[in-house]
């Protein structure tokens, strides 16, 4: 698979999924995961709002190597689908692209007007991933295609 068809492909996979689950480390070490909802940039970042209190803003705040799972539900072998991937969470603190990606996010889960009031009072988080894992269980038991990115 070429570099351009596998980002189509994964950005597809992510674009029509909703829920990531974040792995980070907690300040004990222990590993700890929490499903966000998210949107997709076209280079195969992720982006979720959530509150700096939240243990796993602190976890990424401390350390900003995370790794996050996105796959398509359902219960039979055959029909797995989806990404592993490791990278960076960073804060996306640039006011303009906070707002775009911010109108994109309220559109995508139909949040209306009434979030408004509560996302201001949240941090925009992006993922950048710096390696890339798809698997797809409908080609082949075990097929999986991976990619390194520079972050």
């Amino acid at each position: 698979m070429k570099d351009t068809e596998f980002i189509e492909v994964v950005g597809r996979l992510l674009k029509g999924q909703s829920t990531l689950a974040l792995a980070s480390v907690g300040a004990d070490g222990a590993p700890q995961v929490a499903p966000l909802f998210y949107v997709c940039g076209d280079d195969l970042r992720l982006y979720w709002f959530s509150s700096t209190s939240s243990e796993h803003s602190k976890n990424v705040e401390r350390n900003s190597a995370a790794a996050v799972t996105v796959y398509v539900p359902t219960d039979q072998w055959q029909e797995i689908r989806g990404v592993q991937m490791r990278g960076r969470v960073s804060v996306v603190a640039d006011g303009e692209r906070r707002g775009s990606i911010q109108k994109q996010y309220t559109e995508r889960f139909q949040l209306g007007t009434v979030f408004e009031a509560l996302i201001a009072r949240t941090t925009l988080y992006e993922f950048r991933p710096s390696w890339v894992r798809y698997i797809d269980n409908s080609k082949h038991v075990g097929y999986k295609v991976e990619r390194e990115f520079e972050t």
